[in-house]
Formats: C-alpha cells, structure tokens, sequence
C-alpha cells in the first residue's frame, strides 16, 4: 500500500502511542530519565496506562507509592520514635526514597505535593542520594529514583511544581484521549530487559547532539536539563530498538517526546534572501517527469535535509495547535502569587490544613503535637537520665520532656477570594456592559459553594461611582441587587478606580483576596470632583490607577468597545493589570476570561 493510500491515524491515537513509548523509555532508564508527570483525572485510560507501565517495569523494581502528606521522617529517614523509646538512645530507620532505591515513586496528586516534598525529590534527582541531618541522627544513603507524578489537576491552574518538571524527561496528557482510542501497545516488557543491559554500551555522536540542542533552541526551551534528558531519551530509544547507537528515528522520538511538551514559542522558517532568489530562479519543470518520479524523489529529498531540520519537523508535528493561546493565559496566570481562585495561602497556628510544626507552648488556640515533642526529645533521654543519677533524681522517669521540646501544629488555609466587577455604566453602551456583567456575576456565583468565593459589583456614572452589590455569595442577593440597574451619564473613571480601590483594601484588611475586574473603554470625562472636562479627567484617571498599582492587588482590565483603542490598554499598563480586549463578549466569555486570570 502507498504512503498516499494509508489511512493517517487520529491525533489522539497517536498520542496515545507516543504515551506508551514514554512509558517503555521510561522503563528502560527510570533513574536517568529522571521522571514522568501523567496529567488526567481518574479513569481507565489512566489505568490502563499504569497497567502498561507495571507489566513493562522489571518485577524485581523497588516500587513505592509516596502520599500526598507525606511527613520528612517517613520519606527520608531519620528517628525511629518506637525503637529508640525503647532502647534509650537514637535508633535510625529507612526512608521511603532509601527504601525505593533504583526503582521507582509514585507520587498522588502530584498537583498538590507540598513545597519541602518538591524539594526533597529534586534533591534525590539531582545527587541519586539523601543526606539526614536531624533528630541526632546523620546519614546518608542512595536514592536513585524515578518518579510517576499522578497530575489531577481540574484546570490549568492546578500543576505539578516546576522545580519537579523541569527534571522530569517526559511531560504527558491525557486528559482528552477516549477509552476505545486506548489501543493494546504491542511492546514486549523481555525488551525492556534486553533494554536495559544494553544501554550503557550506546553510542551517541556529536551531530545528534547539535540536532537536540539546536532543536531546544529554535522551540524556546531554555533550560539545559531538558536537552540533557532528551540526550538519554535518545539513547534509550537506541537501546530499546536493538541498536548499537544513536540514529535518527531516536533523536526525532527524543525531541517529539521531551522538547515539543516544553516548547514556548512556534519556529518560523528561514526565509531566502532577496538577493539569493534573484541569483537562483527556480527550474522549469521538465516536460518527460510523471507522478512516480516525484514520488520517488521525495524521500530522497527529505533523506538529503539535515538532521537537524528532521528532528525540528518531527517536534513541530507535537507542539499542541493552541500553544499560542495557552502562554498567553499562562502569562495571565503568572501574577498571581497563590494557585487557584481560591485565595492566598496564609499559616498560622488555629486552623486549615497541618502545615508541620514549629517551637512553641500551648495555649492561646495553639495545639500540642506530641509525637513531633517525643521525637525531639527522645535523642536527650540518656543525657537526661545521667544528669538526674548525678542530682540523685528518680530514675523510674521513662521519658523526660522539657519545655524547649514542645511542638505545636502549624496549620495551612487558603484565604476566600472577592471578585470585584467595576463596570464603566456610563454613555449609550452602558446597557450593554451592565448586562453583560449581570449575567458573569450570575455564573460566577452559580458555583461559589465550591470555592467559597465571594462577589461584589461598582457602578461608576454621572458624578461618581456606586457600590450595587456589596460583596455576596448569595446568588438570590446578586439577582435582587443587580435587577434594575442604573445606566448614562458621564464617566468618571477616576471615582470607579478609587471606589474598587476602598472596597479591596477592607477586603485584604479582614484577610481575604481581592480580585478587581474592571470594565471600561478607558476613556474619561468626568474627574473626581463630578466637573466635566476630559483633559483632567483623564489626569486623574491615571493618578488614581498609579495609586492602584501601589497596592499591589490583582487586576484585570477588559476593553468592551466596539473597536478597543489603546485608552484602555494604557489605563491596564498604569494600574499593573492585564489587558484583555473583548469587543464581542457574552457574559460566559466574560466569565472564563475572570476565571483564568483569577
């Protein structure tokens, strides 16, 4: 059958092959690869890719599953609190890394993994080996592990930390792949062995090197760990195939499976000189030339290109179609000092989730952790008890606990946000931004039982602006406040910023987020004594948006004019907010824009 005649296979189809061989690379050279985050929710096509990933694993692996709160001793070692009670002096014990050694972790809701785990893991990537230096207790073992970060993030919002993606060597999703697309891989797991004995003895030359450096260059990939895992990638590919070095296909499968997830920016090809186009017109077509020699020529034509430009068209065919889109509201995303649209994350010592524990006595709301105040106080006992034989003491004390060993929890919580909408209700399409808003405070408060979010609605027209909705979760309270609303007049922009100014400043104050949406064409005529007058209206404008952008709250400013002009765009730059234009916007449009920069 010709290449002409075969039926291309689905997009998703392909990635799910691509999937699998990640995981059979992956298999090959856990520890070298470094890891592999697995984005998708629950479900057999995770499963089955899990499956996969077992049966193609060597049976005698150390495989270990690590918890979401996973505490530091469990995880690296250190005091054994039983063992040591019981003998009276420091008694040491495994780690879960230590315990994993040449194997692989599985991390669940990697998404969510806490800051000391994340760093903890990179360590063990990095060096292949822990260092233990607490509770009286120093040691040092090897931890050389491959990692299974499980990503269940329900948005874009939710990711796996950075400092574990970037020694990750495979980045997969397979979020929008169907079950009966999942198709059996046809990978035998005695190949994987064969594998893995024979990958120490490939060769890889200086060509496929400079193919995937140059290939992590033109995609934007900036950091060098990238390019030194899709080196092993490469090699492992070799490996896997029967090979004795590194040839072509691996490079491609390296670049398409490690750059392309990684990619910022969309290559653009070389366009010839002016000069050179001049110097070199394009040949006739010969008039004796048929159909089967250009077929025939072809594959020698993309045999002839350059390894590089192989590689870099291989990885262009895996860059996802929306990548563009998705920097762009990663950018959006990036001004945000917490995860999520529910609120900053704040400690302290009362409530919310354990955060771990610090020095400290009880009282005052502050809860006694008792097994974090035997463990720092059981590497004393010895000490203690020789210093209580010397005072003539007694001695049937089993364990003595001193003030400087109390504990207590600390507790982790996420504050409530208060999405505030400043709506720009003056002129002819006061109506329609009034409308529009209406309808995003509706379905923003439609779900707000799951984040606990609030929201709140600023009028601005004629002389001043107005608080129509103070802020609510109350879905029945938004559509009674937002029934009948105001509309024409001037537009005193200045009054609305300082208004949306006030009203996050009480918001901060009482220790929630406050996020400002503000809905205006940017042009003012109206200051802040109510007196018409655009030259000073617009100065004061833009004093109150430096006074805005001082206070260093989140913002978004949409432009909802016909054609968006750059008065809003220069207000949104002035007030350290995001543009966004939004011309045509519905109150669902208006919504997921909130939603995504919130």
């Amino acid at each position: 059958m010709s290449d002409e005649t075969q039926p291309s296979l689905p997009d998703h189809s392909a990635r799910w092959e691509d999937a699998c061989l990640a995981a059979a690379l992956f298999a090959v050279d856990p520890a070298g690869s470094g890891g592999i985050s697995v984005r998708a929710l629950p479900g057999p096509v995770r499963d089955l890719w899990m499956e996969l990933l077992r049966e193609l694993l060597p049976a005698q692996l150390p495989f270990r599953r690590i918890p979401l709160h996973i505490a530091d001793g469990r995880l690296l070692g250190g005091l054994d609190l039983a063992a040591t009670l019981h003998a009276g002096r420091p008694v040491a014990e495994r780690g879960l890394l230590a315990e994993a050694d040449g194997g692989v972790v599985q991390l669940a809701m990697a998404e969510r993994v806490g800051r000391s785990t994340a760093a903890y893991l990179s360590t063990a990537l990095d060096n292949g080996e822990i260092q233990v230096e607490r509770d009286g207790i120093t040691a040092r073992t090897s931890a050389r592990v491959g990692v299974v970060a499980l990503d269940e993030g329900a948005n874009d919002e939710e990711q796996v930390p950075h400092t574990l993606l970037d020694r990750f060597a495979f980045l997969l999703d397979l979020g929008d792949i169907r079950y009966t697309e999942a198709i059996a891989s046809d990978i035998d797991p005695s190949e994987i062995q064969s594998a893995r004995h024979r990958l120490s003895e490939i060769a890889i030359d200086d060509e496929a090197i400079e193919a995937l450096c140059g290939t992590a260059l033109a995609l934007g990939v900036d950091s060098l760990r990238s390019s030194l895992a899709a080196f092993r990638v490469a090699r492992a590919s070799a490996a896997l195939a029967g090979r004795e070095r590194v040839e072509s296909a691996d490079v491609s499968a390296a670049a398409r499976l490690v750059l392309a997830p990684r990619a910022t920016r969309i290559p653009m090809p070389e366009q010839p000189d002016e000069e050179q186009q001049a110097e070199e017109p394009p040949p006739p077509p010969e008039d004796n030339q048929d159909e089967q020699q250009d077929q025939d020529q072809t594959p020698q034509q993309e045999m002839d290109k350059p390894l590089e430009e192989q590689v870099l068209e291989s990885a262009q065919a895996a860059i996802p179609p929306n990548l563009l889109a998705m920097l762009q509201m990663g950018a959006m995303r990036q001004r945000s000092n917490s995860s999520g649209k529910s609120g900053a994350i704040q400690s302290g010592s009362l409530r919310g989730r354990p955060a771990g524990t610090r020095r400290g006595e009880p009282g005052a709301g502050a809860r006694l952790n008792v097994i974090d105040t035997l463990r720092v106080a059981a590497p004393w006992q010895r000490l203690r008890r020789q210093e209580r034989a010397e005072k003539g003491g007694a001695s049937e004390v089993l364990v003595e606990v001193r003030r400087d060993d109390f504990r207590i929890t600390r507790y982790r919580q996420r504050s409530e946000t208060t999405t505030i909408f400043v709506v720009d209700a003056s002129g002819s399409a006061a109506l329609h931004r009034l409308a529009e808003a209406k309808g995003a405070v509706e379905l923003l408060l439609a779900d707000c039982y799951v984040r606990r979010d609030r929201v709140a609605m600023i009028a601005f027209r004629g002389p001043g602006a107005e608080i129509l909705l103070p802020p609510t979760r109350s879905l029945v309270r938004a559509k009674r406040g937002l029934a009948s609303l105001p509309g024409g007049g001037g537009t005193p922009l200045a009054s609305g910023i300082d208004a949306a100014l006030s009203l996050a400043d009480g918001v901060t104050r009482r220790g929630g987020t406050a996020v400002v949406i503000l809905l205006t064409d940017g042009r003012a005529n109206v200051n802040r004594d109510g007196i018409g007058g655009r030259a000073q209206a617009a100065e004061d404008a833009l004093a109150s948006a430096r006074a805005f952008r001082v206070a260093e709250l989140k913002a978004l400013v949409v432009d909802m004019s016909p054609r968006p002009r750059p008065d809003a765009e220069n207000l949104a730059r002035e007030m350290g907010a995001v543009y966004l234009p939004l011309p045509h916007a519905d109150a669902r449009a208006l919504s997921g824009a909130v939603q995504a920069v919130s």
